[in-house]
Order: structure tokens, then C-alpha cells, then sequence
């Protein structure tokens, strides 16, 4: 497996062979062990070191080194592969995931045939999973730059209601990329004049009923023109409210629902499959290259999938 995975590798870094094997060990032995531990990961590494300990250290190296930059490593991969997967509207879902509950993982990941595959992600030291827009937006401008390096330009961006935000909707607006966004109870729904129309909590539906509201704004700052759906499920309490660039039906919800394979990947990641959260890691910028060996081994085995 080690050798597929670096002709994989050199192939996208073709001028960084060092870094390619070094990775492609690390990859090959996260796969093969499904743990995120060194120790594990040394059965199944092929290197001409003696000794197992001079390839950990070397490994623990690369790991701490702050020269490797993860983007400048995965931003060739990745867009490599978003070439073969061929042109289609691209599907975004940005989230946040708690490590050790300590560190914030950021993420884009790009929905692709039923997975999630990681994108851009950022681990920053932070005590909760609500990041202001000042954190995200770096993130989604690291987003926008391979977009743009393709010529992608129509991007569909999916985020939960923590993500509400009318500076990050109207920077989403500006990129001419489409959002489909829960939204809050609290917000007030009115129309295009600033006239208050109500609270989103005080619609109250019916068990399977739909109401749509297009071309309305967002208080304060009369945010819009925007177009609302709502909807309360059969069997549930919990009112469904989406917020898009572009007008509602009942598509939206199933368009939103796309969603929820990011939080299928970050399980993956922390307690299915990987188990990121059993490494001894414990600071943010080694924990974002660990991340980058995670997304490395997503990205070839869906490429591998397809």
C-alpha cells in the first residue's frame, strides 16, 4: 500500500519528495492501523532506518516542524482530485469540532457522492465550538483561493444556525457563492421596506407544513433581500428554518440536509474510524498536521472509492 500511496503523493508533489515519503509512511500507517498513534503506525512503515525509534522521531519531527505548512501540502492533492471528480455545482458544508475540549477544528469539506471530504481545516486553541466570523472567514478565503485557482465558480456553501451570521452572509454574497443556512428562532423576519413582519418563533406550523418567504431582509441591519423556508417535520417538535440567497420550497430542506455528512466525518475522525482523540498531540499546530494525514487518507480513499 505504501508505494501506491506515495506514487499518489510525489505525483501532486513532485519538487517535496522528502515530505511525500514522509507523509506517505504516515498515511499508509494510519489506514492500515486505524489509529492516529506513532507507535502503531511503525509495523507498518518500510524505512531503511535500524532502529523503530529514529523513524518515530523522524515522524514526531515532521509532525512539530512549523515549516510544513498543511495548505501548501493538501491544496495540490485536493484540487487535483476536485479536477478528475469533473465540473458540477460544488457543495460545501462548513462546521466546527471540539478536540479534547480544548482545541476548535474549523473545516470546509466538499460533499461529493455521499462523503465528506475535507477541504481547508484549521485547529486553533479555543474553549468552544461557537468561533467568531473573524476566525472563520481566513478559512474560507483559504477556500475561495484553490476555488479560484480552478475556475470554480459555482459553489453552494451549507452551515448550521451557529453560522447565521450577516457579515459572513453578505462575504459569501460577495464571492457569488449560494448559502443554504439555519437560522435562529430570534431572528425577525421584514420586508424589503424594513417593516416588521414578526418573529421567526411566533410562526407557528402544523405537523407537515411548509411556509416560504422570499425576498424579505434580516434585523438589525435589515440584512437582504433573502429568501426564508420553514417547516416542522411529522415527527418531531423541532421547527426546521433555512436561509438562502435564492428562492425557498421545499427542495431547500433536502438541499440543507446535505449537511449532515460533515458531522458523519468528524465521527469518523474522533470515534469511528480513526479515533483522532487517542493521540498524544496536545497543541494546536501538530494537531493540524495530524489532521492533515486524516484528510490525506480521506481524499485517496474516496479517489481510490470512485
Amino acid at each position: 500500500m505504501y508505494q501506491a500511496v506515495l506514487a499518489h503523493l510525489e505525483h501532486s508533489l513532485w519538487n517535496d519528495t522528502r515530505n511525500a515519503r514522509t507523509l506517505a509512511w504516515m498515511v499508509t500507517g494510519l489506514v492500515l492501523s486505524q489509529r492516529p498513534s506513532l507507535p502503531a503506525w511503525l509495523p507498518h512503515i518500510h524505512s531503511r532506518a535500524t532502529f523503530a525509534q529514529s523513524t518515530e522521531r523522524r515522524v514526531r519531527r515532521w509532525l512539530e516542524n512549523p515549516a510544513i505548512h498543511p495548505v501548501s501540502i493538501y491544496g495540490p492533492l485536493v484540487t487535483r482530485a476536485l479536477r478528475d471528480w469533473g465540473e458540477h455545482t460544488l457543495v460545501l458544508a462548513l462546521d466546527t469540532s471540539m478536540l479534547f475540549e480544548k482545541f476548535c477544528l474549523i473545516r470546509v469539506s466538499v460533499l461529493f457522492r455521499g462523503r465528506a471530504v475535507p477541504l481547508v481545516s484549521h485547529v486553533l486553541e479555543h474553549s468552544s465550538a461557537q468561533v467568531s466570523t473573524a476566525h472563520l472567514l481566513p478559512v474560507l478565503a483559504e477556500v475561495k483561493g484553490l476555488l479560484d485557482f480552478l475556475g470554480i465558480r459555482q459553489v453552494r456553501l451549507l452551515a448550521d444556525r451557529g453560522f447565521c451570521d450577516k457579515e459572513l452572509m453578505g462575504w459569501l454574497q460577495i464571492c457569488g457563492w449560494h448559502d443554504r443556512i439555519r437560522i435562529k428562532s430570534s431572528l425577525i423576519l421584514a420586508a424589503p421596506d424594513g417593516q416588521r413582519l414578526c418573529k421567526i418563533r411566533e410562526i407557528r406550523l402544523a405537523p407537515r407544513e411548509t411556509r416560504c418567504f422570499q425576498n424579505i431582509t434580516l434585523t438589525g441591519r435589515h440584512f437582504g433581500p433573502v429568501h426564508v423556508a420553514l417547516a416542522r417535520p411529522l415527527d418531531g417538535p423541532e421547527q426546521w428554518q433555512v436561509v438562502s440567497d435564492e428562492p425557498t420550497s421545499v427542495e431547500t430542506f433536502a438541499e440543507y440536509g446535505e449537511r449532515f455528512q460533515i458531522e458523519e466525518g468528524f465521527l469518523d475522525e474522533k470515534s469511528g474510524l480513526f479515533g483522532v482523540e487517542d493521540s498524544k498531540l496536545r497543541d494546536a499546530d501538530s494537531l493540524e498536521r495530524l489532521i492533515l494525514v486524516l484528510s490525506v487518507a480521506t481524499l485517496l480513499l474516496v479517489s481510490e472509492g470512485i
